[in-house]
């Protein structure tokens, strides 16, 4: 084994997610200072919780300014009640997304 391949993994085995313990290349440093994986860090309480709040907002006016006059109508049909509920999906990936691009940490794990 090279110099390089035993330092890099010195490196991967030195950095490891603390809810699951798997070791990492490449992380997320969220509130409180901890490394996850993706897996951990997307399921994160406070990234939920932002997401979920955001998704209501943003959901609920852009539900209102692309639906609104259907809904006030009565006219509630399958594919509306699915477009409205597409349109709350995409502000919680956004949020989601960006949080999770916001605590990213290279390869180096500083």
């Amino acid at each position: 084994m090279s110099r390089a391949d035993s330092s890099m993994a010195a490196l991967v085995s030195s950095h490891r997610c603390v809810v699951c313990g798997r070791a990492l290349r490449s992380g997320y440093r969220l509130r409180g200072g901890e490394t996850r994986c993706l897996r951990d860090a997307v399921r994160h309480p406070a990234v939920v919780r932002r997401a979920f709040v955001t998704a209501l907002v943003v959901g609920t006016v852009l539900t209102a300014i692309n639906q609104g006059d259907r809904i006030l109508a009565g006219d509630l049909t399958t594919m509306l009640l699915l477009k409205a509920a597409l349109t709350f999906c995409v502000p919680f990936v956004v949020s989601t997304s960006g949080a999770l691009g916001a605590a990213r940490m290279g390869p180096d794990l500083p």
